[in-house]
């Protein structure tokens, strides 16, 4: 059983620009939690970790072996070292904080949660403004920065990386970026354009994860008339090879459970787990 870690395949909406398994690829084995949520829900971690649980739990008992695959960090560490406890927020708290997201740019809302949470404000992107009115809210609700709940306690791990086999797939940086290229001019002549044509017609909330996805800003933006198809096409590319390096960063020093190897070297030890 295969089991979704990708924060962005989970959206119904995003099958080609993400390069979610195709048809062909999904029939080989079970696939689980791929485009199962809608680009209008704002699908967070800890939705993703109860999920995921449940999914583990069914392998358990149909006797299946569970392979969770994806390349999000938070996804893999909620997993392993559990979820920060932070209380709910309410909708009219949740609602308030989000217009802001409508009115402010990203920087502004950077800088306003500097201004009152330098904290949290100092660990996140100031282009990055789901996190930010996350921390925003958190803050307005509970009177308590994020970083306070981080630090308060973590819900017990689902897994521990000692009882798996916990691997990081480390490659060549020029070999990746060359993919990164080339799997994107893929998505594009497979349409990536038109679903995503599809999904601006949606009028959604920017701030949404969906509409963030790598080379969703850019081909939108194209749409619009404000940047030809070329630099829509090189903003996606540049933007995923940015994440990828973050990546590599983040697994390497959030996720001390897991092992770097190339992927010759994690067949090899897969290989021999999986012998009788």
């Amino acid at each position: 059983m295969v089991i979704n870690a990708d924060s962005m395949q989970v959206y119904r909406d995003l099958a080609i620009i993400t390069a979610r398994p195709a048809p062909d690829e999904a029939a080989r084995a079970d696939h689980r939690l791929y485009g199962t949520v809608d680009a209008a829900e704002n699908f967070s971690v800890g939705r993703w970790l109860a999920a995921a649980t449940g999914e583990l739990a069914s392998a358990r008992e149909t006797g299946h072996l569970p392979i969770v695959i994806g390349g999000t960090g938070l996804y893999f560490k909620a997993l392993t070292q559990g979820l920060s406890d932070i209380p709910s927020v309410p909708p009219d708290v949740r609602a308030r904080i989000r217009a802001l997201g409508e009115t402010l740019t990203p920087a502004e809302l950077h800088a306003r949660l500097a201004a009152v949470d330098p904290e949290t404000a100092a660990g996140l992107r100031p282009s990055d403004p789901q996190r930010l009115l996350r921390a925003l809210e958190v803050l307005e609700a509970t009177g308590h920065p994020l970083a306070y709940w981080q630090r308060a306690g973590r819900s017990t791990p689902i897994l521990d990386p000692a009882d798996c086999a916990a691997v990081f797939l480390s490659v060549d940086r020029p070999w990746l970026r060359q993919r990164i290229d080339a799997r994107f001019d893929a998505m594009m002549a497979s349409g990536a354009m038109e679903e995503v044509a599809r999904l601006a017609a949606r009028n959604l909330d920017p701030a949404l994860p969906a509409m963030r996805a790598h080379g969703v800003p850019g081909l939108i933006a194209h749409l619009r008339g404000e940047i030809s198809r070329d630099d829509a096409v090189a903003r996606g590319k540049k933007d995923t090879k940015a994440y990828a390096k973050r990546q590599e960063t983040f697994f390497r020093h959030q996720l001390p459970g897991f092992v770097s190897l190339t992927p010759d070297e994690a067949r090899g030890r897969l290989t021999a787990l999986l012998q009788p």
